[in-house]
């Protein structure tokens, strides 16, 4: 029987495992950060009048330049940039259509990047944990990953920060706020401290910014002065669009000019473009949840802290919690109770997303139960 081993893979991928979560059928799944809310039913009615409209065309290929989309989403950025601001400003005003790109959810959005800027013979460097996904993503180019370890609370400070790059000179820099798995923001003088230290590209993965707290700030406003800085972003969670797969990322028109030489042809589905179109239109209706979410992430957080475990800040739909005696068995615990979460290898450590208000009711609920039940669960007794 022929097994990968056989196979002549490259050297670099032998031993590698692929990216994965469990997906489990359960009662309540809260493993891999996803909006738990549907898609509202006039979201779902536009969305398909929008690709009924496609479909007598699906013999032609998709709008290469994807302009409709690229319009789209410049208002949804700027508009999102000046609700952040608090001051009435317009932070990313000096915006126009050519400097968004997008694909396939964001995780092709970095692929783009680091087969652009990355590649065999160059180097990418985070600040770990992070998302799992970097150094993937950087190793599946030919890129060597370097990591560099985050304080003991998970926090990253401007000095460290500008250090590690000083030290290392990456051709590219991963920066996650709100951080993902630990959940939370990056002050802007640590993106301000690794920008200066930089000779590359430095990429703000933005997936969770608009689950964060207020003080939050989005890098976008650095663009104007930082030509080598790329924010990304998803419409996987706060737009419960997940399905879909539609990432972006907004950088300097030179930078988007480079991702072209890499993109495969085609690369946006008219489909997949007329779904997105249709609910960037409907932008307000689909956050509506976005507050509801982050009052479940908060109770969680006040749950899990009354309960006795380390809670993690977060600025993101999840939480993470510390201060478990066995993550796996608790993590089969919660499994048998019918509540899927997420074992992400940090020793002591499980996350947890937030749910609907039944979900959060459920996790919270199970958890009491198994913690009464065998107070050992807790590291600490």
């Amino acid at each position: 029987m022929l097994t990968l081993s056989d196979l002549p893979l490259r050297d670099d991928l032998r031993g590698k495992e692929p990216y994965g979560a469990p997906q489990l059928a359960v009662d309540v799944a809260l493993n891999v950060n996803e909006n738990s809310h549907p898609v509202p039913p006039t979201v779902v009615d536009a969305v398909r009048r929008a690709v009924d409209a496609q479909l007598r065309g699906l013999n032609r290929y998709p709008d290469r330049e994807f302009t409709r989309l690229r319009e789209l989403l410049l208002t949804y950025v700027q508009d999102f940039s000046s609700r952040q601001s608090g001051d009435g400003s317009t932070p990313a005003d000096f915006l126009t259509a050519d400097w968004l790109w997008a694909a396939n959810g964001s995780n092709e959005v970095l692929s783009h990047i680091l087969q652009a800027f990355g590649g065999p013979g160059r180097t990418a460097l985070g600040f770990v944990p992070s998302y799992s996904m970097h150094p993937l993503i950087t190793q599946s180019t030919g890129a060597r990953w370097i990591a560099v370890d985050r304080g003991e609370d998970f926090s990253l400070s401007a000095e460290t920060a500008a250090a590690a790059v000083r030290e290392h000179q990456p051709d590219v820099v991963f920066l996650c706020t709100p951080n993902n798995p630990t959940g939370g923001g990056l002050p802007a003088e640590v993106i301000e401290a690794v920008l200066h230290a930089s000779t590359g590209i430095v990429i703000v993965d933005e997936a969770y910014a608009e689950f964060a707290r207020p003080g939050y700030t989005t890098a976008v406003h650095l663009l104007r002065e930082n030509p080598r800085l790329v924010v990304s972003r998803t419409m996987s969670k706060a737009f419960a669009f997940a399905g879909v797969r539609l990432g972006y990322a907004i950088a300097h028109p030179a930078v988007t000019d480079a991702l072209r030489l890499v993109r495969l042809p085609y690369h946006l589905s008219a489909l997949t473009q007329a779904a997105a179109c249709a609910a960037l239109e409907h932008t307000p209706v689909l956050l509506d949840n976005v507050e509801a979410l982050i009052a479940e992430r908060d109770r969680m957080v006040t749950a899990l802290t009354e309960l006795g475990f380390d809670v993690a800040e977060t600025d993101a739909n999840f939480v993470l919690f510390g201060g478990v005696s066995d993550t796996r068995l608790l993590w089969q615990r919660l499994l048998d109770a019918g509540v899927l979460i997420r074992d992400i290898g940090i020793p002591g450590h499980l996350r947890v997303n937030a749910g609907t208000t039944e979900e959060t009711t459920a996790f919270i609920e199970a958890i009491s139960v198994i913690v009464a039940a065998h107070p050992e669960t807790l590291e600490n007794l």
